[in-house]
């Protein structure tokens, strides 16, 4: 073992770095000799390593036990170059050597690619925080791709950047990453800007071949097709779909999502049936080029959605079936509760209306009445035939289920902030802010107070909107909670500016002493707010002005505009009697009875005595009016003389 160990060290020597096939058959050589020479197959794994033989790496690790503790930093490297990020992040978070930066680049690569994206973001900004110029360039790369992940899995408040700066814009890898984080959060304009700097400063670049310039650029030209197609350029989409070789792009994952996108900018593509079998023309990427959760679910989407197209709404509704039984309810998984919504609208395929929809789909609640995706279809056709009521209804009974079950997981969705957001949505429609405040105060509550949950960091906008709806409430202790969490959030980023606000409105409120002097130079000047606002203008227009107390309470009131005398109305021909005086004063009575009329007198003794039984606002003498109530015929009068009748 000493001979092979002495051959091997004396071999390495005398080795360049490039010599690793050398390398490896000295090792193999030491090897066969000893099977237990540990530095040997350590030399051996990572000759294969510089090979990127890395699958014969692993089974050195998996052959040889003692070699994953004693190269920690091989072996984590190796699972995560085979594709087990999970397990990579297991073994370099578990290394006792902090000033090992090579461990930490792989332990954020790892986490990276394991989705775990706020353990990554960390990681690198630890790594850029000791500061090392040769990783500056690799760290800020990684960073910002990082920050995009967060924005698409839903966590952009823990993302460095929310806002491309200037220098961002200069190197093509980070402008790609900017535009990544722009379209996660929605912001399509600004994503094609930065994505076409992109594509402008990869082919700038001089120590490139044009073959991997173009290497490069063929993933920006698809991330182009889809802004343009999201921005409803369907034509630009188009013409750039077909500059795409699809052939020439060698990740897998890469080219199917390509396929995709062409399919949904090709007006050719319009045939669901050939469309069906575009998609699935695709080859299945290998395990080390697999998709992020987010993109498995939108092409998981559009698989159901043109097999609804095709006909085969059957199979999507057995599909969708299999993953909602697989998991457990309530969930907040986004493949399970879209499953959920494709499955309603299979099972709803002969419905030609929402109301109509809403019976197929309402037996399927008895049967899963804790699938949040189906609730959440249901309360979107209740709200599209304008029945807002029952669909606060089926939100309110939900909610009211999951809060009476106290289980971890059911209270994180009955607070999940889409959720709570659709209700405060609905109680902001029918004019309810007194519930609306009282669910944001809730959910503010839970998500303030320690407890596991799968989400590390509240939803910031749920918080600022719940801190808001208690500082409207003008109430000391409302204002004092909405304070407290402003002040959490503050203290997570001292340059939020809505934290900053919302602190101070606070503060002022309960206790204007405790604001600091640093955070009301932040805010602007009142006077600068107010500055191009003219109050005699505004109290001309009708604004009313509140009387100081030191001047006579008088109204204010603007004078009653002076009447203009409107024109006579013109009587058509045809409308006028034969006899008609223009230069005679109509009657403005004409339309009554003539007995009905002001200016009506009887004549005559018998006129009088008629006049007299019109009671309609005169007086009623007694006699007349009991022989109404008796019939009109008096039984104590005289008696009728004989022979009259």
């Amino acid at each position: 073992m000493a001979a092979a160990t002495k051959s091997l060290s004396a071999l390495l020597a005398q080795t360049t770095i490039d010599d690793h096939e050398e390398t490896l058959q000295a090792a193999n050589a030491a090897i066969k000799k000893s099977k237990t020479d540990t530095q040997a197959h350590h030399v051996r794994a990572i000759a294969l390593l510089h090979l990127d033989r890395f699958e014969d790496a692993l089974k050195v690790f998996e052959e040889v036990k003692e070699l994953q503790g004693k190269a920690r930093f091989e072996y984590a490297y190796t699972l995560y170059k085979t594709g087990n990020a999970a397990r990579a992040v297991e073994v370099a978070g578990a290394s006792n050597d902090d000033t090992g930066r090579g461990m930490k680049h792989v332990l954020a690569q790892a986490a990276y690619r394991s989705e775990n994206f706020a353990q990554a973001s960390r990681v690198y900004r630890e790594l850029a925080s000791r500061g090392a110029e040769d990783e500056e360039y690799d760290i800020r790369i990684n960073s910002g791709a990082t920050d995009a992940q967060l924005e698409w899995s839903g966590q952009g408040e823990l993302a460095q950047k929310k806002k491309p700066a200037r220098e961002d814009l200069d190197v093509f890898e980070t402008a790609y990453n900017a535009a990544c984080a722009s379209i996660a959060r929605g912001e399509f304009a600004q994503g094609d800007i930065c994505l076409k700097r992109a594509i402008d400063r990869c082919n700038e670049v001089e120590d490139m071949s044009d073959e991997e310039k173009k290497a490069e650029v063929l993933p920006m030209k698809v991330q182009q097709v889809y802004i343009l197609t999201q921005m409803g350029k369907f034509d630009e989409a188009e013409q750039v779909a077909k500059t795409i070789p699809f052939t020439e792009i060698k990740e897998l994952s890469t080219r199917h999502i390509a396929q995709v996108n062409t399919i949904a900018a090709s007006k050719e593509s319009s045939n669901p049936y050939l469309s069906h079998r575009l998609f699935h023309s695709a080859p299945a990427p290998p395990k080390t080029d697999q998709y992020f959760s987010f993109q498995t679910n939108l092409l998981r989407q559009d698989e159901y959605v043109i097999s609804l197209l095709s006909k085969k709404a059957s199979g999507v509704a057995s599909s969708t079936e299999k993953v909602i039984s697989a998991a457990a309810t309530p969930s907040l998984s986004p493949a399970v509760n879209m499953a959920a919504v494709l499955n309603a609208a299979a099972h709803s395929r002969t419905a030609e209306t929402e109301r109509a929809a809403l019976k197929q789909i309402l037996p399927l609640l008895e049967k899963r009445p804790t699938d949040v995706g189906l609730i959440l279809t249901i309360t979107h056709l209740y709200v599209l035939t304008g029945n807002h009521a029952a669909a606060t209804h089926l939100l309110e009974s939900f909610f009211a289920r999951l809060s009476q079950s106290g289980s971890a997981s059911d209270l994180d969705v009955r607070f999940a902030p889409g959720l709570v957001a659709t209700l405060v949505s609905l109680y902001a429609q029918q004019g309810r802010p007194g519930a609306a405040r009282t669910e944001l105060s809730k959910a503010a509550e839970y998500w303030r107070k320690p407890h596991k949950s799968k989400t590390e960091a509240p939803s910031k906008a749920l918080l600022v909107a719940a801190a808001t709806a208690l500082l409207d409430t003008h109430n000391q202790d409302n204002a004092k909670t909405a304070g407290e969490i402003f002040n959490g959030l503050y203290k997570q980023d001292n340059e939020d500016r809505a934290a900053i606000a919302g602190l101070v409105a606070a503060y002022s409120v309960t206790d204007s002493s405790n604001i600091p002097e640093d955070l009301r130079s932040i805010l602007p000047e009142a006077s600068r707010l107010v500055s191009d606002i003219d109050a005699a203008a505004l109290e001309g227009a009708g604004v009313p002005a509140l009387a100081l107390p030191s001047q006579p309470s008088e109204s204010r009131k603007r004078a009653a505009p002076k009447s203009v005398p409107s024109k006579a109305k013109r009587i058509r021909k045809a409308r006028m009697p034969q006899d008609f005086d223009p230069n005679k004063k109509i009657d403005a009575e004409r339309w009554l009875p003539m007995r009905d009329r002001s200016y009506y007198r009887p004549k005559g003794r018998k006129g009088k005595k008629k006049a007299e039984g019109f009671t309609q606002g005169g007086v009623v003498e007694e006699k007349a009016a009991v022989q109404q109530q008796s019939g009109g015929a008096a039984k104590g009068g005289k008696k009728k003389g004989k022979g009259r009748k």
